[in-house]
């Protein structure tokens, strides 16, 4: 442990050398290098995660730019998984990553997942969030939700399979909106700073997560409103009948959904 580089973690109360092991010894998968992605992965790398997985299929293009800043001009046209996992070697170089150049299915999302200690969910698109909710679910993996949309974001921490019961992206919205009744962000557009804040946030979570610190936002979504500055925290109690978490789940198998681009 490099204790200079990581001094102003060392000195906090609740973190100092333990917690920095800790955070070097950590396995981070975050899904998607975009919006949310980026931000995230930028400071877990800068916190000195062990080993950080990254996964996204998609390209580089001029209109990521404003927000998602693992990426600049010279990478258009380029995979983001490429972009994505040398900013992180230029950040700090003791960080080991471990890129999936793919999009998550149902034949290989468990595979992807098994081996991280905690995901973040920086996609952006409806299919994608379900299907990792679900996984997450059945393979009692902590998950940190996020998502954004012109001038508001939200974030919500699910820990399946504790005492306490944590509620799941089912428990408040059970099934995808229908195609059509949803704008995407290229219809709506985004907020540069938005996607800048929740991903902060959704990094700020797998921390306190990893080093047992603070209150997750567990059973709590978390709703950002830029255009007032305010936050608010919304009371999200487990719904007994939920399909993926509830007392008779039936969401036992994962399938992929029909495709509908959304918050990311």
């Amino acid at each position: 442990m490099n204790t200079e580089q990581y001094s102003r973690h060392i000195r906090l109360p609740g973190f100092g050398t333990e917690g920095q092991k800790k955070i070097e010894s950590a396995r981070v998968l975050v899904v998607g290098a975009g919006g949310l992605g980026s931000p995230a992965i930028t400071y877990l790398a800068g916190a000195g995660v062990g080993l950080l997985g990254i996964t996204d299929d998609d390209t580089v293009e001029l209109s990521n730019l404003p927000r998602q800043i693992l990426h600049t001009s010279d990478n258009v046209d380029q995979p983001k998984i490429t972009s994505a996992e040398q900013r992180v070697r230029q950040l700090n170089s003791a960080v080991k990553v471990k890129t999936y150049p793919q999009r998550l299915k149902a034949e290989n999302v468990l595979t992807v997942i098994k081996d991280f200690d905690i995901i973040i969910d920086g996609s952006d698109n409806f299919a994608t969030k379900f299907l990792l909710n679900d996984a997450c679910v059945i393979g009692g993996k902590p998950l940190v939700h996020g998502g954004v949309l012109r001038y508001n974001g939200q974030v919500m921490t699910i820990v399946p399979n504790q005492k306490s019961r944590s509620a799941c992206y089912r428990c408040i919205f059970p099934e995808p909106p229908q195609a059509g009744t949803v704008p995407n962000c290229s219809e709506a557009g985004i907020l540069n700073t938005v996607a800048g804040v929740i991903g902060l946030i959704q990094a700020t979570e797998a921390i306190k997560f990893i080093i047992n610190v603070g209150d997750l936002l567990i059973n709590r979504l978390l709703v950002f409103d830029a255009l007032s500055m305010n936050f608010r925290t919304i009371e999200i109690k487990p719904d007994a009948t939920c399909p993926a978490c509830g007392k008779n789940p039936r969401i036992k198998t994962l399938s992929d959904l029909k495709e509908i681009e959304c918050k990311g």
